[in-house]
């Protein structure tokens, strides 16, 4: 048997929740910096709150892949998850920016932490699934295209959360002044928006989505049911994969580790590099309306960043097919490794613009081209579990990032936090030059 080819509007559908997810992910990205020092956090100390973020990761997606590999029920195999991930992510959305309301219980700093782990967990939950689901309902020919929607919707998600903040206060009025340990109203309101959308997405995919049933799985391979569903499994078996892992996947972990260690410097460190740098305040302000501004203007630059990764997310197939994959990945790296070197000699915060459309470009090919060569090279049986294993790549340089970036900042670049963002440029970079080792198995490149 063969999977059946999905209409552009199907593999919509399909991805839609993933517009949800990234729009409160992107809120977080935005916003959590700021937040957390709004509660009392230092800029040293950022880096050490935003561990929580990968160590979720680390800890959810290969438990949450390998179940979602073995459900088989009347709701699906993958759509249970992002649905119950979703819901406990609103939650954590909805309460984070107002963790001062349990200031009778602990302070703001540890439940808005305790908030931010919720929603990291959450987000796992619902999003190791959703990459999962491209890999059981697409054919290899349209892998590439489905992971290149489901970026653009990451894109257009990302879009309007981060922008929300800004237009909340500047076309509809609601206030982005604070007092000290008050999150300001445009960001409580952000988060509540967000927290909604992300609902109502997921259930679009729930409800227009069919999944294949175990039987159709198994005849895409060649395998009987009993052999694809291996009744004796267990949780363990998770570290036989990881041992087993293919060659192109060990490849692409290189890859991955240097172009999530520059993410996560840009995530963490991008409010208070540009609110120093750009707009001159001292590495100590964090509560100026001065420094709020500057808050809401990264808002703005991660928006046009997703923005342009929504757009050149819908050519990276016809890219791809021009120049493979490999080629498209390290030119896409290498821009955007150059956009983030060059904030440092950006004359303003207009031309931080330009800076961003780089970083969108990179951004849209890290989000699409390492699962669609990696999808090629995995069986249908172990998608679940080889997508969660696989974010052990984008989580472990997460993590020493966090480990390190915090006190280099405070001790190697004397608190000026954007050396912080060189140094994901030049991350950048080194992920270029190495997927060129890559072995892309089932690539397709046209030669007329």
């Amino acid at each position: 048997m063969e999977k059946r080819k999905l209409s552009f509007l199907q593999i919509w559908n399909m991805s839609f929740g993933f517009l949800g997810i990234q729009m409160g992910f992107a809120l977080q990205n935005a916003n959590a910096s700021r937040i957390l020092q709004i509660f009392g956090a230092d800029v040293h100390e950022l880096s050490w709150f935003w561990i929580i973020a990968p160590l979720m990761g680390l800890i959810v997606q290969p438990i949450i892949g390998h179940y979602s590999d073995k459900t088989w029920g009347r709701f699906g195999r993958r759509k249970p998850y992002f649905l119950v991930g979703a819901i406990l992510a609103s939650i954590g959305l909805i309460l984070m920016p107002q963790a001062d309301l349990f200031i009778a219980f602990l302070p703001a700093l540890w439940v808005g932490t305790g908030f931010l782990m919720i929603m990291d967990a959450s987000f796992n939950i619902a999003m190791e699934p959703f990459r999962a689901l491209v890999g059981d309902n697409l054919r290899t020919d349209q892998r590439t295209l489905g992971f290149s929607v489901q970026t653009a919707l990451i894109g257009f998600g990302a879009v309007v959360g981060s922008w929300l903040p800004y237009a909340l206060t500047n076309w509809f009025g609601v206030s982005n002044e604070t007092s000290a340990g008050v999150v300001p109203a445009n960001l409580i309101w952000s988060f509540i928006i967000g927290a909604a959308v992300l609902i109502i997405s997921i259930l679009v995919t729930v409800t227009t989505t069919k999944e294949y049933s175990p039987e159709e799985m198994a005849s895409f391979d060649n395998e009987t049911v009993e052999e694809s569903e291996e009744e004796n499994s267990s949780l363990l078996d998770i570290f036989d994969d990881f041992k087993k892992m293919p060659a192109t996947m060990r490849q692409l972990s290189w890859v991955q580790f240097f172009s999530w260690f520059g993410l996560f410097g840009m995530w963490v460190f991008a409010t208070p590099a540009i609110a120093q740098h750009i707009y001159g305040l001292p590495h100590t302000d964090s509560s100026s309306s001065v420094y709020q501004d500057a808050g809401d203007w990264v808002g703005i630059l991660f928006g046009i960043y997703n923005l342009v990764s929504a757009f050149y997310a819908f050519a990276l197939p016809y890219i791809a097919k021009k120049i493979g994959r490999k080629k498209t990945h390290s030119i896409s790296l290498i821009i955007g490794g150059l956009g983030l070197l060059s904030i440092y000699i950006m004359p303003d915060k207009n031309w931080l613009i330009v800076s961003m459309i780089g970083v969108g470009i990179a951004w849209a090919s890290i989000l699409a081209m390492p699962y669609a060569i990696l999808a090629g090279s995995i069986s249908a049986k172990k998608m679940g579990v080889y997508m969660g294993i696989f974010n052990f790549f984008i989580v472990i340089p997460q993590i020493i990032n966090a480990l390190i970036g915090g006190p280099l900042v405070k001790y190697a670049y004397n608190n000026e936090a954007i050396f912080a963002l060189l140094i994901s440029g030049f991350s950048f970079l080194i992920a270029a030059a190495l997927v060129y080792k890559v072995k892309d198995v089932d690539d397709v490149v046209q030669t007329n």
